[in-house]
């Protein structure tokens, strides 16, 4: 299973700290696995929840393409 993002969620990605870029690889990793749950109501996104940041991935073709990483406050806006 190969894992893509999107330039906007590599771009926010990079401009955490250190410990937080490490924290949120590792878990984009592990997917399917961790705290993953389905968007009501914006099919086919699906969410994971890493402490205060959540990432935004759906399944193409097999593969996972992460559409967008973000704070909890700000990326359902």
């Amino acid at each position: 299973m190969k894992i893509d993002l999107h330039k906007d969620a590599e771009k926010y990605l990079f401009k955490l700290p250190a410990k937080q870029i490490e924290r949120v690889l590792r878990a984009i990793n592990k997917l399917p696995a961790g705290d993953v749950m389905p968007l009501k109501g914006r099919h086919p996104e699906i969410r994971l929840r890493i402490g205060d940041y959540r990432v935004i991935f759906e399944y193409r073709n097999g593969d996972i393409f992460v559409v967008k990483i973000s704070s909890r406050g700000d990326i359902y806006k």
